[in-house]
């Protein structure tokens, strides 16, 4: 898209939603919370050197059941990517591109060529070295139709083709423009791999995977645990760490422990040094254990939603009924019983601390069960039936939300039924296993379906859920589960992703995400939040700029060797 065609259409999209200005957001709405929007403080660096070896003792409340990280999306590969690989980018305290494994980059005007100045003596754990051709290979294992990559390959997916210049300076050629490239290869999911085994052992890398970061996999025992240990020549940090050279400790131990109460009750009595998932409902007894340390901060990317509507069927297919329901749920109320006072409540599709957020967005969608009453009436949901749901010719209105068997809290559905239900709408919950609700979602046999979020250090989010051609289909597993073809909403987004000029691209997702929030594909809920606990003992816990989940690298337990 060129630049005179954008700005037409900037100007001329915006004109479409002025006098639609978002008001002040609400007061009530950041009452009570005080949270760490993801900013990065003192506290986030070590403030001394750390005593070394021992053994660091973790949980967390589920496994990713592989460690292959280029094949999953899942979110402990957060924080797992940190311990076992090194990425090419990572991103500094202002969540702007610095160096890792690639020292120095340059970005051709176009911004379709990116030239990569790879850094010397970096070693991957099997002995291969790191350079031009490692990074070569392991973005064709990204893109690998066998790897089955539901992430990695989608952030990638204007990548063309790679080039080694020389041995340590590799030339990445894109098919367009694509601002948030260097972003997306500072995340876990994007992790440099041994190149000797993508190509002699591809299937080994699931259980045995092996990379150039600070520990190594000892031994994985799916859906029990992961026994790290230290790598002795490592000393490639990126510099946010803070710390150069080896990690302190020699071991980390990571067990599988599904349960919240016994991740909590296993970390106060010692069992446990560190719990990656601390659950909400007991953090009250964590801040009042002095023995103890509670953090609780936001992932960048998509909040949590209540539920994604189908634009494609009806009832959806109405803009009415859709924010009719958007403004019947008391997200506050829902938020605090579910997050136990931990979860911000959320009215809009961004979370607050991503780049290019806009707080004009915010406040829209906050609960008024007498507009959502007034949408449904000029909807001609104006009848009711013997059990108070509203009706049009007979028909009542409702829908059913498919929700998995392990999938959100069913606390969370309940009460979207509940607020729905005081508005005259039906909301029927028909719990599926995973593979027959995949099953339903790609054939688009579904009205709604339960929200959920999705993480990504860049805005570029809100393409990923919701730019028209990520509608998944036979040929793709789009991650639009709303089906939401918009086109001025494609037409900003797509024009932000090839934005070189970053005023340009905030005015581009500022429009979106208010359009957004008028569209209402779903149902915002609240922010995505990690939240993690450990032992007042354990010092240099950082957290990923990135993913804002905790690194290890400069962890030590006193008193332990």
């Amino acid at each position: 898209m060129g630049g005179a065609s954008r700005i037409i259409l900037t100007g001329a999209l915006a004109g479409a939603i002025a006098g639609c200005a978002a008001p002040p957001r609400a007061a009530h709405q950041d009452a009570g919370f005080a949270l760490s929007q993801g900013d990065y403080r003192e506290t986030d660096h070590p403030a001394k050197p750390g005593q070394r070896d021992g053994i660091l003792r973790v949980s967390a409340a589920a496994d990713t059941g592989t460690l292959d990280l280029h094949s999953i999306s899942h979110g402990n590969a957060q924080w797992l990517g940190r311990l076992i690989f090194d990425n090419l980018i990572y991103l500094d305290d202002k969540g702007l591109p610095s160096p890792w494994l690639a020292q120095s980059w340059d970005v051709s005007p176009d911004g379709r060529t990116y030239t990569f100045h790879l850094r010397k003596g970096v070693t991957f754990s099997d002995g291969a070295p790191f350079d031009a051709e490692a990074v070569r290979l392991n973005l064709e294992h990204m893109r690998d139709p066998a790897t089955k990559s539901p992430l990695a390959a989608a952030y990638i997916a204007p990548y063309e083709r790679g080039r080694a210049i020389d041995r340590y300076t590799f030339q990445a050629t894109l098919r367009a423009p694509y601002a948030p490239f260097l972003n997306v290869l500072a995340q876990s999911w994007l992790a440099m791999i041994s190149p000797k085994q993508i190509r002699e052992a591809p299937k080994t890398i699931a259980s045995n995977p092996i990379g150039s970061g600070p520990f190594m996999v000892e031994t994985y025992r799916r859906q029990q645990g992961i026994r790290l240990v230290r790598r002795a020549n490592y000393d490639w940090a990126p510099a946010f760490i803070g710390h150069a050279g080896a990690a302190y400790v020699g071991r980390i131990d990571v067990d599988f422990v599904p349960e919240g109460l016994i991740r909590y009750t296993a970390l106060a009595s010692g069992q446990y040094d560190l719990t990656m998932d601390a659950p909400p409902q007991n953090a009250a007894a964590i801040r009042a254990d002095s023995s103890l340390v509670l953090d609780n901060r936001v992932r960048t990317g998509i909040i949590s939603r209540a539920v994604n509507f189908n634009v494609d069927r009806a009832p959806f297919d109405d803009i009415r009924v859709r924010q009719a329901l958007a403004f019947a749920v008391g997200r506050n109320g829902i938020a605090k019983a579910n997050g136990f006072g931990e979860f911000r409540p959320k009215t809009d599709f961004l979370a607050s601390n991503t780049a290019d957020y806009d707080p004009g967005a915010a406040g829209r969608l906050r609960q008024d069960i007498v507009r959502a009453g007034r949408l449904l009436d000029e909807a001609g949901w104006i009848g009711r039936d013997a059990q108070g749901y509203r009706t049009k010719a007979g028909r009542r209105l409702g829908a059913d939300i498919l929700i998995t068997e392990s999938g959100m809290l069913s606390s969370v559905i309940v009460a979207l039924q509940a607020d729905a239900r005081a508005v005259g709408f039906d909301f029927r919950i028909v719990q599926l296993t995973l593979p027959m609700l995949t099953k339903r979602r790609m054939a688009n046999d579904y009205q709604a379906l339960a929200g959920g979020v999705w993480h990504t250090n860049t805005p570029d989010a809100l393409y990923i859920n919701y730019q028209g051609t990520e509608v998944a289909s036979k040929k793709r597993i789009g991650q639009n589960v709303s089906r939401l073809r918009d086109p001025q909403i494609d037409a900003w987004l797509e024009a932000a992703r090839e934005s070189q000029d970053p005023a340009e691209r905030r005015h581009l997702y500022a429009l979106a995400q208010r359009r957004l929030v008028w569209l209402a594909p779903g149902i915002p809920l609240y922010e995505n939040h990690t939240i993690t606990a450990h032992r007042r003992a354990v010092h240099g816990v950082l957290y990923d700029t990135s993913h804002n989940t905790p690194v290890l690298t400069a962890a030590w337990v006193e008193g332990r060797s």
